[in-house]
């Protein structure tokens, strides 16, 4: 039996690789004769960049960077055989890095991305994958184009800093000083929001309160994003706010858009470095999938679905694994051939999030049991 084994991380239990390496634990112990064929899989969030260099055998590069409140730490950039570099938003600015006692929107920038980039452009790539999930930044991108060369002006032609609370006050960006190397390259934005720039539909009004925003904040982020937009399409010669997935990561979308970048289904992009599809083609019997929640959001662009899709054009059965499943969502039924919570007993979040990967593996070694046992089971007679 050959199984593909494509999930996605189960947050803040386990990496996607890591649970990847639980399933074929777990179906070790009941099959060891199958042959297990792991591709780490993302849709843009939080380790996407791990899931690409894992999936294709590629190098992480360790990168100099800043969180959304300007500290330092350092961050990755993976570097693909194919000659792309991979980077999420997540790794620089990402929620996970602010503690919730301490973040403050109007003060959080997206500043440590550009340092991202540049990492991935002096290492040679000139094409990049740019994953937009799971920023704790509500700046429209103003900290990636001033860490980029960018200068953003007042009325009276002076520089104000990138940081949502000034960004009302923008009238005019200068582009002059843009890293050159960006107009020899390719950008794809991993991204599975469809959210415009503004309005209620918006990256404040939707993602700020998630962040921290208080209504009268998403009003103020909102006309300060307006502002922001108005300088940097005039300054670019391009408007793209209304481009589904400008709202993503806190307006970063608008802004790479506005430099050319090409959004993109998140788990598309993914599926297509790794080479899911070609995988799946390769007389496949069985796909696992999964993460952290199996819900009604699962539908809407996330990795198992995507996943599922491709395991359903391919002929091939697909069972997602969860930590949490969500029973009112019956249109799950018809994504997935079946759907497995993988805790065994009630316990409170830190015990389900600590032993995820035995647990996961649990699962998975019950379930190929179970299979197993089906293929033995005399079948009934038909009436």
């Amino acid at each position: 039996m050959r199984i593909v084994l494509a999930p996605d991380s189960f947050k803040e239990s386990m990496s996607s690789p890591a649970a990847a390496r639980a399933m074929r634990r777990g179906i070790e112990q009941a099959l060891p004769s199958a042959v297990c064929v792991e591709v780490p899989m993302a849709d843009g969030g939080e380790g996407t960049t791990r899931a690409l260099v894992t999936a294709t055998g590629g190098r992480l590069l360790k990168v100099a960077t800043t969180d959304a409140l300007g500290r330092e730490h350092s961050g990755e950039v993976g570097l693909l055989p194919d000659g792309r570099a991979a980077l999420e938003a997540a790794g620089a600015v990402g929620m996970s890095l602010v503690a919730p006692a301490q973040r403050d929107i109007m003060a959080s920038s997206s500043l440590g991305v550009a340092a991202l980039v540049r990492g991935a452009l002096d290492a040679g790539a000139r094409r990049l994958i740019v994953g937009l999930g799971g920023s704790a930044t509500n700046d429209g991108g103003a900290g990636l184009l001033v860490g980029l060369g960018a200068r953003l002006l007042d009325d009276d032609g002076r520089d104000l800093p990138p940081l949502p609370r000034h960004l009302g006050r923008v009238t005019a960006v200068d582009m002059g000083g843009l890293d050159p190397r960006l107009s020899q390259c390719t950008i794809e934005l991993a991204c599975d929001v469809t959210a415009p720039l503004l309005g209620p539909q918006g990256a404040s009004a939707v993602f700020g309160p998630q962040k921290g925003a208080d209504p009268q904040q998403v009003r103020e982020l909102d006309t300060a994003l307006a502002a922001l937009a108005d300088a940097v399409e005039t300054a670019c010669n391009r408007t793209v706010r209304h481009t589904p997935g400008a709202g993503a990561a806190g307006g970063l979308g608008h802004a790479f858009m506005a430099l050319g970048a090409v959004p993109r289904s998140g788990v598309e992009v993914v599926m297509g470095a790794t080479g899911l599809r070609a995988h799946l083609a390769g007389n496949t019997d069985l796909v696992l999938t999964g993460e952290g929640a199996i819900d009604a959001q699962t539908l809407t662009g996330k990795t198992p679905a995507g996943v599922a899709g491709a395991a359903r054009e391919a002929g091939v059965p697909v069972i997602a694994f969860a930590g949490r499943v969500d029973p009112g969502s019956p249109a799950l039924e018809a994504v997935f051939d079946a759907v497995v919570p993988i805790l065994p007993e009630a316990c409170d979040l830190p015990r389900a999030l600590e032993r995820g990967p035995e647990n996961l593996e649990r699962s998975v070694s019950m379930v190929m049991r179970l299979l197993l046992l089906g293929q033995n089971l005399p079948q009934p007679a038909r009436p």
